[in-house]
């Protein structure tokens, strides 16, 4: 009787999932959400961030268009303004876990969103002309590659150059 009974725990115990395999999010492959296009941005509503580079360029996000997913994303709108007064419009997301950039839509002169024609993750250290976002991610949004807690936290980041728990 006492085999018995040694032979169904232990079956008991082989059937059984690990315990709290459930809580641990690397368990689970990654999906990632949709994306809802925010509206245009608004010149007034920018705010200008220090990217780093030697450029004449100013770098801007529109604090109205953050968006932080479930999926580990902070989403956002982008605006490089050249020296010239030319802009580039871009709506992005940045995965803080694996420190990629994604491109989801580009601005027009009649502003309104258009696709890019390759929407895909890219390591943003791969990519030289990446700078803001590498600098958006390093220092503001994605500190020690952990995504902000909240719209307020980014904005709060981006008002200071740089997020609180990073010392320079």
């Amino acid at each position: 009787m006492k085999r018995i009974c040694i032979l169904l725990c232990l079956l008991l115990l082989a059937c059984a999932k690990p315990p709290f395999k459930d809580q641990f999010e690397s368990d689970k492959p990654w999906v990632e959400q949709l994306a809802q296009l925010p509206a245009y941005p608004d010149a007034t509503n920018l705010m200008e961030f220090d990217a780093g580079v030697v450029s004449g360029n100013q770098y801007l996000v529109d604090p109205t268009s953050i968006n932080i997913g479930e999926d580990g994303v902070i989403r956002f709108t982008l605006v490089v303004k050249s020296s010239t007064g030319a802009l580039n419009v871009s709506y992005e997301g940045i995965r803080c876990a694996t420190s990629e950039r994604k491109l989801y839509a580009l601005g027009r002169d009649d502003k309104t969103w258009i696709q890019p024609r390759t929407p895909e993750w890219q390591k943003i250290e791969l990519v030289q002309q990446l700078n803001a976002q590498r600098e958006l991610a390093k220092n503001i949004f994605c500190p020690h590659r952990q995504i902000v807690t909240s719209t307020e936290d980014a904005i709060q980041a981006l008002k200071a150059g740089i997020h609180r728990t990073i010392y320079r």
